[in-house]
């Protein structure tokens, strides 16, 4: 279960999350056309143990036939997640979503954003704007005394009226001393449902929403997870910890950011 009770762990959490931050800032400035994925998993390498971190995604089993293959996982333009580092170079209007995990201290955090490459249609900006604007409704449903269900039902309440596919067959969890613990964390369905939210709680949040419908499917690589329509994906994470002032957010360079109930 992803509940860390003491303060020296919630210490260690915000210590990963802080640097997991820094290394994003790197990574987004890295993404411009002409760079392939491949280069900005080895900045993410270097800049991940530069910290003390170790790269939760390099080598994980869980998941897909093999193991992961490198330090990030970056999902161009249809990829929704999971993509595999390649040496393609990026292109204008293309968008990345970059997701990335660090141990440090014995402690996992995990983050993901999605960004532009050069200039993207306005639709585009639309479908990343909305992923982000849905990613925050979640996290400050994240409210001690609320449940799982509140998380999920507030990221769809936002998505629906823009008419975007939320997918369904990925979701957050819970996080701690693994990088995937329980609880499952959906971006969709009703309020009022699941595991009650305590002091304590770890939990990554991370909508993915599509252009077009909902449904994906995997790659050969076993891996790579795109839209089945092939339209454009987003992908917004954060590492939070619930207190009893309501949820904060680990993932953030700033560090300790309290989301206040919606």
């Amino acid at each position: 279960m992803s509940r860390v009770k003491d303060p020296w762990e919630v210490q260690l959490m915000r210590q990963s999350g802080k640097r997991l931050a820094e290394v994003a800032a790197v990574l987004r400035e890295s993404v411009t056309p002409g760079i392939s994925t491949k280069d900005i998993d080895a900045i993410a390498e270097h800049e991940i143990r530069k910290r003390g971190g170790i790269p939760s995604f390099l080598g994980y089993t869980a998941g897909g036939p093999t193991p992961y293959p490198a330090t990030i996982c970056a999902s161009p333009n249809d990829a929704v997640v999971h993509g595999i580092p390649n040496d393609t170079p990026l292109k204008e209007g293309d968008i990345l979503s970059l997701d990335m995990g660090m141990i440090y201290g014995g402690y996992h955090s995990d983050h993901a954003f999605t960004v532009g490459v050069g200039n993207i249609p306005e639709e585009v900006q639309k479908l990343l704007e909305v992923t982000e604007a849905s990613l925050w409704e979640g996290i400050r449903a994240a409210q001690p005394g609320n449940r799982i269900g509140d998380i999920g039902n507030a990221v769809e309440r936002y998505v629906d009226p823009h008419g975007f596919g939320i997918v369904r067959e990925y979701v957050g969890h819970g996080i701690g001393r693994a990088m995937h613990e329980r609880p499952s964390v959906p971006n969709y369905g009703p309020a009022n449902q699941g595991q009650l939210l305590k002091e304590g709680f770890c939990l990554a949040i991370e909508p993915m929403i599509n252009l077009g419908g909902e449904e994906t499917k995997v790659l050969r690589d076993g891996w790579t997870v795109v839209t089945k329509d092939g339209s454009l994906s987003a992908h917004f994470e954060h590492t939070i910890t619930i207190t009893n002032r309501g949820p904060e957010v680990l993932t953030v360079l700033d560090g300790g950011v309290i989301a206040p109930s919606p």
